[in-house]
């Protein structure tokens, strides 16, 4: 039996532009902290990871200083069959990467949800999505990525096209976990075609809106930045809605 969310796209009413973007500006006052600190907690989990990839390279790095070296490359140090494994991991730390930062995102929907519509909120759970449905964002995060190299390869053209079910994908997922990642991959087209160009115009004017955080010296934008999930709350509100009994126990 198919799921009822693909019922409600069916029938779901055009939303307003101009009402999500009033309606996110309103949100952005209450919950600015909160993107804030998802924002930093996303960076702290990241921020390693180029660390990591470079940690192979430290001895040889330094020898080569020492050597005075100018036709250094750490590449031509270790035999091939080393760096394809690197380079795999490298992939494999980059999944990992963006599959906690799904996680944290997801969270901050439900953030968005619980302080529109004034539900009680616990402190923390930055991590819940990615303690309990880990292997279903990293799964979801590899066919998204699948998506967009797809696109990239048609000469980037297809990628103004999928870039708007990607940035619904996420915000389906974090209010129905309980779907397959096919099904989200799935309603994220079947919602984003329908009204893509609303969805478009929102992606776009909402991400030049969380860059005018820069003009406050560049350390602005960690305010700002996160503002561009919140069109997209409203634009899943206004269209497929909330069932209450379904999302309950969305955690």
């Amino acid at each position: 039996m198919e799921p009822r969310i693909f019922q409600k796209i069916e029938v779901a009413n055009k939303p307003d532009f101009g009402d999500i973007l009033t309606k996110s500006f309103e949100l952005f006052k209450k919950v600015w902290v909160e993107g804030m600190l998802h924002l930093l907690i996303t960076f702290a989990v990241i921020l390693p990871i180029p660390v990591l990839i470079y940690v192979p390279f430290i001895s040889v790095i330094i020898e080569a200083q020492a050597s005075g070296r100018p036709d250094f490359n750490p590449f031509l140090e270790y035999p091939v069959y080393l760096i394809v494994v690197y380079v795999v991991a490298i992939f494999v730390f980059a999944i990992i990467a963006n599959a906690i930062s799904y996680g944290i995102i997801a969270h901050f929907f439900m953030v968005c949800k619980k302080t529109d519509t004034g539900a009680p909120m616990e402190a923390g759970g930055y991590f819940v999505y990615v303690k309990n449905h880990f292997q279903k964002i990293f799964v979801l995060t590899l066919a998204s990525f699948g998506i967009a190299l797809l696109a990239a390869i048609l000469c980037y053209l297809p990628i103004f096209y999928v870039m708007v079910p990607l940035q619904l994908v996420v915000v389906i997922f974090a209010f129905n976990p309980q779907l397959s990642v096919s099904e989200i991959v799935k309603a994220g087209f079947k919602l984003g075609n329908k009204f893509w160009l609303i969805a478009f115009g929102l992606i776009i004017i909402s991400s030049m809106i969380a860059q005018l955080g820069i003009i406050l010296c560049g350390i602005g934008v960690l305010a700002t930045a996160f503002f561009t999930h919140i069109p997209m709350y409203y634009f899943y509100k206004d269209t497929i809605g909330f069932d209450e009994e379904l999302h309950a126990n969305t955690f």
